[in-house]
Parts: structure tokens; C-alpha cells; sequence
């Protein structure tokens, strides 16, 4: 099975807001009171009924205003901390290599709201269980594009094999110029969302600069996890050796039976 990936292209993006409304119906995601913050871009982050949002943001000059339109959903980390940190398979590395999730083995831990890089994952207070997009693995499985890009009028947003993704993207780059560049494959493995950026990454309000998985989740699951599990695996064959050679342990017939000190009578 080839590996797909979702492009977004900023230079191509009106605003429109189009992918964020289809994603909210296709998950049938319940609106939720929001108030006027100063900005379009409503909400202000992603939450958990919001799986995906448009981040609006304007650069401004002496002589004109420059709008920025971004596209902000889970990435879909090949090499991905959610995953690596969710201790009940809630979350999971799907059969197109995306992060998908299982919200019945979500015990609400939060785990992977503290590992993600790129602060995705949200917690639902009221079901105690952290929701993302799941790049609409019902589509996919069934050989449709995410709902997202299927709503996108302008061309902005893609699906498709990543070797074809990226090649799009690399020759997008080159006709932009300037700081223009792609963003996501060199990070976490590579991301099944990627970017064509035309600025640096510094001018994208909450876009992070060199994810990475934390330092504290790559000690615990691929260090200390499996050493704990070789030290228990020890105590289990040790113990079971002890059975073999020695048989099963007994009470010591002495111990609180005829010696007043230990309580006997």
C-alpha cells in the first residue's frame, strides 16, 4: 500500500475556512460558545471538539497589510510521541502509517497531551477523554480523501502518495522563490501533513520550530520501559527456577507456632 499525505499549500489558501467546517461536520463535532478575541480566527486554538482550525494572522508595513493563512491539524508523525506515550493503544499507528484512535481504550491520562511537540492532543473534561483528527480514516479506508481536502475550493489543501506530494511541493518552492520552503518531512520521522511555507517558520505565529519527541518520552519508552520489563521478566524466571530446584515455598513450622516471642502459645 502506498504512503499518502496531506499538502497545504499557504499560497494557494484564501481563508475561506471551508476545511474547517467540513471537518466539523464530517466528525459531527458539536459547536461549542466562542467570543470575539480580536481575530477571524475563531477558535483561538484547537480544542476538543475542533479538530482542525485556520489560523489567521496579518503582517503588517508602513504600506500595506500581508495576510497568513494556516491550515493546523495533528501531523500525523511518522516517529510520533502520542503514540509512544499512550500506555493503552488509544492511540496508534494506523495501516497508512497516519495516527489514528481508538476513544474506547482512552482512559484519560493525558500522556500524550504532555508528549505531543506540535500540542495537539485535547482533553474533553467532561467524557475524560483527549481527542485529535484522525486524518478521517473512514475516508481513506474507503478510498476517499479527507473531508477537509475534498471541501477545499482553491487547490490549497492535497491528498495523495507522498513521493508525488513532495515532488509538487518541491516545485512549488522553486516557483514561489524567496524564503519559500517545505515544512514537516524533516521533523519526527516525517509528518503526513506537510507545508509549503513562504516565509521562514519564525513568521508563523504557533508553529513550532524543530519538533522533536521529548528527551522525557524516549527515556521512558524506548530506555526504561523495557529495562523494567527485563528486570520483572528476571523476577518471573527467578522465581520460577527457585519452584524448579527447590520446590514450593513453605511456612517455616517453628515461626509463631511453639517460641512465646513470635506470639506462639
Amino acid at each position: 500500500m502506498s504512503e499518502n499525505i496531506k499538502l497545504f499549500d499557504t499560497s494557494r489558501c484564501t481563508g475561506c475556512r471551508g476545511c474547517q467546517l467540513a471537518c466539523k461536520q464530517w466528525n459531527n463535532l458539536p459547536a461549542k460558545q466562542t467570543v470575539n478575541w480580536g481575530s477571524y480566527q475563531n477558535p483561538p486554538t484547537l480544542q476538543s471538539n475542533t479538530y482542525l482550525i485556520m489560523r489567521f494572522q496579518e503582517k503588517a508595513d508602513a504600506n500595506s497589510v500581508k495576510w497568513f493563512f494556516r491550515h493546523e491539524a495533528c501531523m500525523h508523525c511518522t516517529d510520533a510521541a502520542c503514540v509512544k506515550a499512550c500506555p493503552t493503544g488509544a492511540l496508534y499507528y494506523s495501516e497508512f502509517k497516519t495516527v489514528g484512535k481508538n476513544i474506547e481504550k482512552c482512559i484519560g491520562c493525558k500522556d500524550c497531551v504532555a508528549a505531543c511537540p506540535f500540542e495537539v492532543p485535547k482533553y474533553d473534561s467532561g467524557a475524560n477523554k483527549v481527542l485529535k483528527c484522525d486524518m478521517c480514516e473512514s475516508r481513506i479506508a474507503n478510498k476517499l480523501e479527507p473531508a477537509c481536502v475534498k471541501a477545499c475550493p482553491t487547490g490549497a489543501l492535497k491528498w495523495g502518495e507522498k513521493e508525488t506530494m513532495l515532488k509538487i511541493a518541491n516545485e512549488r518552492v522553486k516557483e514561489l522563490g524567496g524564503d519559500a520552503h517545505v515544512y514537516g518531512p524533516q521533523y519526527v520521522g516525517g509528518t503526513h501533513l506537510a507545508y509549503i511555507l513562504q516565509e521562514k517558520d519564525a513568521v508563523y505565529a504557533g508553529l513550532k520550530i524543530d519538533p522533536k519527541v521529548p528527551l522525557s518520552v524516549i527515556a521512558w519508552k524506548d530506555w526504561l520501559k523495557p529495562l523494567s520489563l527485563i528486570a520483572g521478566g528476571g523476577v518471573v524466571v527467578g522465581s520460577l527456577l527457585h519452584y524448579i530446584l527447590h520446590g514450593p515455598k513453605r511456612p517455616d513450622a517453628d515461626v509463631g507456632q511453639d517460641n512465646p516471642a513470635e506470639g506462639g502459645k
